[in-house]
């Protein structure tokens, strides 16, 4: 059965991580995708750290799903080839600084007169104004500018500490997904296209809000944060490895206290405040009584007690959690040049419309004949194209 954005067309002139993996998402769940390349390709397609017989792990996760292309859009020829793509296509998605579709003379109004139903998803750093509108932007920037930075600061030294992960990037990959999915909606109801502008900033304040800077709520009245974390979901140290844990409610309160054979702490009168919670000595008492248990005694303890917890995985055990097995979380398949593979499954599980790995990622230009065919040209024509280095 087709995934459930099948017959819809995505152009994706997108490079690096927010924009390909965006991308990726839509044909995870059914869309034909289509990876308009530079004849130098996508930068992701180096071969990094985790390569096998020149394919690149990132790359093959994220372009997953996807035909590639490549056509020189510095060449006016180019461009009208292109734009012919654009006529039968739903959606373009870039991610290239502000102004540099218009530049190439391919921005939304000149694609909108070409296509009335299409949406342009438009991805990038900090949107198209404001004073940071033209830097190059990456994901630890926009870490440090949200504020992700000082959220993750050391307690003692309060020094900033990036996320060793492209949060932000994979944020704005879901967020600007769901963006064009929600805009393919409208379009269905008014018949009409669209421009989305998707910002990773947006995408990482909004992340952030809920919980992280509900200080800065009310206007007027901002409570700045104290200096260090939650003590409700921490790593603790057991005698022979980690854990973390994360009670919330009252009963799982109680349930930690009764696994760590502790008395219920907050009816203690040295730990009434908040300020007390957050002490150093209340620390110390729930640290010295982790360390006393052997990490599979606790995980046994806290599982009756039922305490939200979890031992802490290294990564080559991420593979073996039984839970991880158990979901089927991981799907392995043979990619034609890499060989076996193994990645994530698309993590919504559609009931009458199944997302999946319908094809691996491609290379360099390898679907320009048959996308090109698709759209009308002729053989002969590209071949010429091909001759004249148009397309390749």
């Amino acid at each position: 059965m087709p995934g459930s954005l099948d017959g819809i067309r995505v152009l994706d002139l997108t490079t690096i991580y927010s924009g390909p993996i965006a991308a990726s998402i839509l044909g995870d769940q059914g869309a034909d995708v289509v990876k308009v390349e530079s004849p130098d390709g996508d930068f992701m397609r180096r071969p990094g750290a985790t390569e096998r017989n020149g394919v690149g792990g990132a790359f093959a996760m994220m372009n997953r799903n996807k035909r590639s292309v490549v056509i020189d859009l510095t060449l006016d020829e180019g461009r009208t080839v292109f734009e012919r793509l654009v006529e039968g296509a739903d959606v373009v998605m870039e991610n290239y600084r502000p102004g540099v579709m218009e530049r190439l003379k391919i921005g939304y109004e000149t694609l909108r007169g070409i296509n009335p139903r299409l949406i342009f998803a438009s991805i990038n750093g900090v949107g198209h104004t404001g004073p940071y509108a033209g830097r190059r932007v990456y994901d630890a920037i926009i870490q440090s500018i949200s504020g992700i930075g000082s959220l993750q600061a050391d307690p003692a030294s309060e020094r900033p500490i990036l996320i060793n992960s492209l949060i932000c990037d994979k944020i704005t990959s879901m967020t600007a997904a769901q963006a064009v999915t929600s805009a393919l909606l409208a379009r269905e109801r008014t018949g009409i296209g669209q421009r989305v502008d998707i910002a990773m900033l947006d995408a990482a304040l909004f992340f952030l809000w809920p919980d992280n800077m509900l200080n800065y709520t009310f206007v007027g009245d901002e409570r700045p944060h104290g200096g260090g974390r939650s003590h409700a979901g921490m790593v603790r140290e057991t005698r022979d490895g980690y854990i973390c844990t994360m009670p919330v409610q009252a009963r799982e309160w109680e349930g930690l206290f009764a696994a760590l054979e502790l008395p219920n702490l907050f009816r203690d009168e040295r730990f009434r405040s908040q300020a007390a919670l957050d002490s150093g000595l209340f620390q110390r008492t729930l640290n010295e009584a982790y360390a006393s248990f052997d990490t599979e005694v606790l995980a046994d303890r806290l599982e009756e007690q039922e305490v939200p917890f979890a031992r802490i995985n290294p990564r080559d055990a991420v593979i073996d959690d039984p839970q991880v097995k158990a979901m089927g979380a991981l799907i392995e398949f043979e990619h034609p040049i890499a060989g076996p593979m193994r990645q994530a499954r698309p993590p919504p599980r559609f009931g009458e419309t199944p997302a999946g790995i319908f094809r691996s990622s491609p290379e360099l230009g390898e679907h320009t004949r048959e996308v090109l065919g698709e759209a009308g040209y002729s053989d002969d024509e590209i071949t010429d194209f091909r001759a004249r280095k148009i397309v390749r």
